[in-house]
């Protein structure tokens, strides 16, 4: 898998407020986390998050421009900080992006590159959004890459199942967290 890191993409206490689906995605996301620590992995999280004010949303993004009416993911704001049952330990690395995928608007790729890390193993909510596009983006960017399955959730049960089963696999090795975590346990 080379040098790898986890990433817990926007894991934020509004965004499991409205996509949480009540199948125990956090304990599956903590249970990652927990396993990735004990292997010596790092464990990065990438929230996303607006300036105050929202300098930073146009007007054009349908997506961002609805979270804006929303009053979502201003930087400081409660809803915007990381969901506690998976909140990083001193040590781990918050990278806030601004846009859909993980290195928009983000220094995720410098971070990446100053550790030596050529492997992704992606979770996050929501399927349809962070990990779709940080999957292209790092694809384009020659990560090599495994998306845990059990790990994203979307508002969407169809849409996940779609990408994880059809799309994902095209360009990443798709796992469940305890299939993942056996791989990297020697017998």
């Amino acid at each position: 898998m080379g040098n790898s890191a986890l990433l817990v993409m926007d894991v934020q206490q509004d965004i499991v407020e409205i996509a949480d689906d009540g199948s125990g995605y956090l304990r599956r996301v903590r249970r990652a986390i927990d396993g990735a620590r004990a292997a010596g992995l790092p464990v990065i999280y990438v929230v996303i998050g607006f300036r105050p004010g929202r300098p930073d949303v146009s007007a054009h993004h349908k997506v961002l421009s609805a979270a804006v009416q929303e009053g979502l993911f201003t930087e400081g704001d409660p809803g915007t900080a990381i969901h506690p049952d998976v909140a990083p330990q001193d040590g781990d690395v918050v990278i806030t992006k601004r846009r859909a995928s993980a290195f928009s608007g983000s220094d995720l790729d410098l971070v990446l590159r100053v550790r030596g890390i050529d492997h992704l193993v992606l979770t996050g909510i929501a399927t349809s959004g962070v990990v779709l596009y940080t999957l292209c983006q790092a694809n384009d960017l020659d990560f090599g890459l495994t998306v845990l399955a059990d790990a994203c959730l979307d508002t969407d049960p169809e849409v996940h199942r779609t990408l994880t089963d059809r799309l994902f696999p095209r360009w990443a090795d798709v796992l469940t967290v305890e299939d993942w975590l056996a791989a990297r346990t020697p017998n």
